[in-house]
């Protein structure tokens, strides 16, 4: 199997983490998650890797996740998403309250709708998806097993967890998705988080403040 190449980008207007995904000698990439105003910036690494875009995988469906997703759909363009974030996918305007004043949110029309431990093609590679809910309703995480790394959105960052005082946030939820569905990753696990430095799984399971392991 080709090595996985990630190319991460700090994109938008509150700096989020988007990856353009594909493997060494291949000629098609995966983004997972499309900032506002990313078109340009994803553009210009595609061009440079001779990469043509096949896939956008969102995790979820805030504002600053998705906004950018329609400037680079097109019609071979297959965008996935949760069914429990619909309602911000294709209304982005209820979001207005806690979006960056100005910000295009046209509607994204998802082509796929996850499930709990559906099983993602990546050109020949199983990409496990969890279901994480709490930071919002439909937040899933892209296990890429065979690659020691996961792409988790805001569930979990670095020493911290995403909010849970927006509309459809619940830290109870929160808390039982990272114990459940993060924790339970090999240790060893990179975690690619939606805002700030990755980390791993063991480094958060001994050190991340807001969420311990269970307890036996």
């Amino acid at each position: 199997m080709n090595p996985l190449k990630i190319k991460g980008m700090e994109l938008g207007p509150i700096a989020t983490n988007a990856f353009l995904l594909w493997r060494d000698g291949m000629t098609q990439a995966v983004l997972v998650d499309a900032p506002p105003n990313c078109a340009e910036e994803v553009n210009n690494v595609l061009a440079e890797e001779n990469l043509t875009l096949s896939e956008i995988w969102l995790t979820h469906g805030h504002w600053d996740h998705m906004a950018g997703a329609d400037e680079l759909n097109g019609e071979d363009i297959r965008i996935i998403g949760h069914i429990n974030d619909r309602i911000m996918f294709e209304q982005p305007s209820i979001m207005a309250n806690f979006a960056i004043p100005g910000i295009n949110m046209d509607p994204i029309k998802v082509t796929h709708w996850v499930k709990e431990g559906e099983v993602l093609d990546f050109f020949g590679s199983p990409v496990e998806v969890r279901h994480c809910p709490g930071h919002c309703p439909g937040n899933v995480v892209f296990w890429f097993k065979n690659d020691s790394c996961c792409f988790v959105g805001d569930v979990i960052f670095r020493e911290s967890v995403g909010r849970y005082d927006l509309p459809g946030g619940d830290f109870e939820k929160l808390e039982v998705s990272i114990q459940e569905k993060i924790f339970s990753l090999p240790p060893e696990t990179k975690l690619l988080v939606g805002h700030g430095p990755p980390t791993t799984v063991s480094h958060e399971m001994q050190s991340n403040p807001f969420v311990r392991p269970k307890t036996l």
